[in-house]
């Protein structure tokens, strides 16, 4: 069956191959009669190989006496297939390394298209963790709750993006595609916000299912961008498109309070109505610019168009469904909560990130708290303060796209050619930004406890989040540099799992918190967290060499 912790599959069988999706629902189109393809010169009218084809394109059946050898592994982890002769009876080769259907050889501008898909979907998902943040008064008033339980929608939503890229992201998308996640994400996540916004005054659990299955059905975004990344940017191309992607996380529950604290002017309801909105709108760019990457499906594509069979190991044997469930088990769920525990890179990243995430959700109830009572903000001022994470959140994806450029590149990437730098060298950014989480969270807590002057206190802001990208991002771009393949995925989903989880709990004690504490103990404690977990990125650069040398998944 599955290694869990190698995170191979039997032989001859890949990850899609193992969830055992037809051929037919994997082709982007099917082979015509009236199709025809060109390779090297030589070309294949009508969609059939020649005599001695290795496709029976009227059966479909392989005949596997006429199977190619295996001509050794490329770059790319694909086999150079022969697929006929020329008139000098020399064969002429398909090699995917440099298909023009492969990721790899796309233009810059279709590339960069997928980054613009999946940045609009990861920001219209972002964006809902904290629009409702403003209505917190509102929804009290309305269902007559407490102010914990007035919270509630917001946690049954964050809570879904931890559970949803684990259950359905990683798993689903290799079996269907990373295209058709965002096809039919995006819509039914749309259609559960359309119902929270019409959702009755008396259903607070009702509000908080529907908040719950948006999420769970935007979720698979956050996740599997990764995976795309990796498939459509090779490591030395990577570091930019990451990280412009990585920080719309961050600017999405940054704008929510700003937006929110307008439309609810007009009700709570309209928070809703905003995000059915921005969701919208990233399905018409997903259906305009979006495309397929998952390479394992675009090769079958590839194949089925040229009218030639696939290496053995790109091929999929019969599967039964209970070796199917046993896989979908093994790899999609169990592997992340693995990894999270058994592997020290992705255990230390997802706990920095899951605490700097829980910070940040805190402070969607800590900053109304703080300028409302101690300042006298109302509202709108108070949805303002929230720009401060914006600015920090772009100072910090400018520190990461500068140390990319600057020390990664034009540094560390000729020092190590033809090969690529080791992962540790992902790191610089993180580790500068180390230093701003705790700065920020002390400064913030005893500015506010000393009522400073107010722009003091959303000053302290800016250091915290731009800390807070510069960690995410290095941290996620090392551990998609660590490991490969589908295991990339399942820790991308384990740290989604780690971050929101946590993140999702947070507001609901937050308040508490600071009234038991104050402003200025309350957000020391956290700043004292920030400087135990501070360490994880130099202990990495240090001795991350070492710890993957003894990891089951690199």
């Amino acid at each position: 069956m599955v290694d869990l912790e190698s995170g191979q599959l039997p032989a001859g069988t890949t990850s899609t191959a193992f969830l055992g999706l037809d051929d037919e629902q994997l082709a982007s189109r099917s082979v015509r009669s009236s199709d025809s393809a060109t390779v090297e010169g030589v070309g294949i009218a009508g969609g059939h190989a020649p005599d001695d084809a290795m496709v029976d394109m009227n059966s479909g059946e392989v005949d596997n006496e006429k199977l190619p050898a295996e001509d050794g592994n490329n770059t790319d982890g694909s086999n150079a297939l022969p697929l006929t002769v020329d008139a000098e009876g020399n064969p002429v080769v398909w090699d995917w390394a440099t298909d023009p259907a492969n990721p790899y050889n796309w233009s810059k501008g279709r590339k960069w298209a997928q980054v613009a898909s999946f940045a609009s979907v990861g920001f219209t998902t972002s964006v809902g963790t904290s629009i409702m943040s403003p209505a917190h008064t509102d929804l009290m008033l309305e269902f007559g709750v407490s102010s914990t339980a007035a919270i509630l929608p917001l946690t049954f939503y964050v809570l879904a993006l931890g559970i949803g890229p684990v259950v359905i992201g990683g798993p689903l998308s290799e079996l269907v595609g990373r295209h058709r996640i965002l096809l039919f994400g995006n819509p039914i996540g749309l259609l559960f916000t359309v119902g929270a916004a019409l959702v009755p005054t008396s259903s607070l659990a009702g509000l908080c299912a529907l908040r719950f299955f948006a999420g769970f059905a935007l979720s698979p975004s956050l996740a599997i961008a990764s995976g795309v990344l990796t498939e459509t940017f090779r490591p030395v191309e990577r570091g930019l498109p990451v990280a412009c992607f990585i920080v719309t996380p961050f600017l999405g529950p940054g704008m929510g309070p700003v937006l929110g604290a307008f439309a609810t002017r007009k009700g709570w309801r309209w928070t809703e109505w905003t995000i059915v909105f921005f969701a919208a709108f990233s399905m018409l760019v997903t259906i305009a610019f979006g495309r397929e990457t998952y390479h394992p499906v675009l090769k079958r594509c590839r194949a089925k168009e040229l009218g030639i069979a696939l290496p053995a190991e790109d091929r999929r044997p019969h599967i039964t469904w209970p070796q199917r469930i046993h896989g979908f088990l093994t790899v999609g769920l169990i592997r992340p909560l693995h990894m999270l525990v058994a592997e020290p890179i992705v255990g230390l990243s997802c706990l920095y990130v899951a605490c700097e995430f829980a910070t940040l959700f805190s402070f969607f109830a800590a900053v109304p708290y703080v300028f409302q009572v101690k300042y006298g903000f109302g509202r709108e001022e108070s949805g303002l303060v929230f720009v401060s994470i914006i600015v920090g959140s772009v100072l910090g994806l400018l520190t990461v796209i500068l140390t990319d450029v600057f020390i990664y590149k034009k540094r560390q990437v000729p020092r190590f050619h033809p090969n690529s730098p080791p992962p540790e060298h992902r790191l610089y950014a993180a580790m500068i930004g180390s230093f701003g989480l705790p700065i920020g969270l002390f400064w913030f807590g005893w500015s506010g406890y000393h009522r400073a002057h107010w722009i003091s206190t959303v000053l302290a802001i800016v250091p915290f989040a731009w800390g807070n990208i510069c960690i995410f991002i290095s941290l996620m771009q090392y551990m998609g540099d660590t490991f490969t393949g589908s295991i990339v995925a399942s820790s991308a989903s384990a740290n989604s799992l780690a971050r929101y989880s946590l993140a999702s709990v947070f507001p609901l004690f937050t308040i508490q918190m600071y009234e038991k504490l104050g402003i200025n103990w309350a957000s020391s404690l956290l700043g004292f967290v920030a400087i135990a977990l501070l360490p994880v990125p130099w202990l990495f650069f240090k001795f991350g060499e070492r710890i993957r040398a003894h990891s089951r998944y690199t």
